[in-house]
């Protein structure tokens, strides 16, 4: 009985998200740098024992859009990359749920069921994902006019594994790893980054840099792939939320980011709760604080929504 509650949960979560939101494939047709699908890596979807939604083996990355309510739009908008240790994606408390907490903003939102880096979909595994990234931003900015975006007005945001694939890009964007022949700008105008892994030197957590890297990366890549090693004066500001007790990823991570950026001229702000663990989405239990009413007080000040 347990069981057959189980997938008529999962079919209704899937069935009422394909009916109210547009999904968009990133690339139309094939994907660049891909290798052809094995028939035994297969899309899998499910719900998990705290009721959340997980996603495994993507191997054709999509967007789905939750427009914001015309009469309160702002123009904003903001690209939202789930976390799952570049081995699943965490798609509901980290994708869909925020993505209606923008939507009551004004901010449209894309939530991205980005490709995890594996070596039997990807020729190159490790830049797979940084490709997905620009190709995303590279999507959003072009049909902005198509959603009510201002092309000004578009960020990234990334919980866990996910803050790392949004810092890739935040501070990669210009490392061209696409086709774009109308040469759009790849660069965020925010970033927005939950409990994220940051850098492959300092506070390392290990999971999330072994299935991007491999089993021994070089110090280059580790280098390349450290956030906190490649911003600079052009980077956009960035809001971070990390609680101080999370064991699975330091906070020392968003701290390392935000120290960078501000050495640089970039505005950054970081917020901590005392307590509360990683993985804790919109709500972090242990506390009153809304930490989304702050990112969102935050944005008014950047003047992006």
């Amino acid at each position: 009985m347990a069981k057959i509650s189980f997938f008529i949960t999962l079919l209704l979560m899937v069935a009422s998200l394909s009916k109210a939101q547009e999904v968009i494939p990133i690339y139309n047709g094939s994907i660049p740098g891909a290798k052809p699908t094995p028939s035994t890596y297969v899309e899998n979807t499910e719900v998990r024992a705290n009721g959340t939604l997980s996603i495994t083996k993507v191997s054709i990355p999509t967007l789905t859009v939750f427009e914001a309510p015309k009469d309160i739009a702002t123009g904003a908008a903001v690209i939202i990359c789930p976390g799952g240790g570049y081995g699943a994606l965490a798609f509901s408390h980290e994708g869909i749920d925020v993505a209606k907490r923008f939507n009551a903003i004004g901010v449209t939102a894309f939530v991205f069921k980005y490709r995890l880096p594996s070596d039997q979909i990807m020729i190159d595994k490790t830049y797979g994902p940084l490709q997905d990234a620009q190709q995303a931003i590279y999507l959003v900015r072009k049909n902005a006019k198509k959603y009510g975006i201002k092309k000004n007005k578009i960020g990234i945001m990334g919980f866990s594994a996910g803050g790392h694939f949004a810092s890739t890009l935040i501070t990669h964007y210009g490392d061209l790893k696409i086709s774009n022949p109308e040469k759009i700008d790849l660069r965020p105008n925010f970033g927005v980054l939950v409990y994220p892994v940051i850098s492959f030197e300092e506070s390392v957590h290990a999971g999330t840099m072994k299935n991007l890297l491999g089993d021994h990366p070089t110090d280059s890549l580790k280098h390349y792939f450290s956030a906190n090693k490649n911003v600079n004066k052009k980077s956009p500001p960035v809001y971070f939320i990390h609680a101080k007790d999370d064991n699975a990823v330091p906070y020392a991570n968003s701290i390392l980011m935000s120290d960078a950026l501000k050495a640089n001229g970039v505005s950054s702000e970081v917020y901590l709760y005392e307590k509360g663990g990683h993985g804790f989405g919109l709500i972090n239990k242990t506390s009153d604080v809304d930490w989304f009413n702050l990112m969102a007080n935050w944005l008014k000040t950047q003047k992006m929504n």
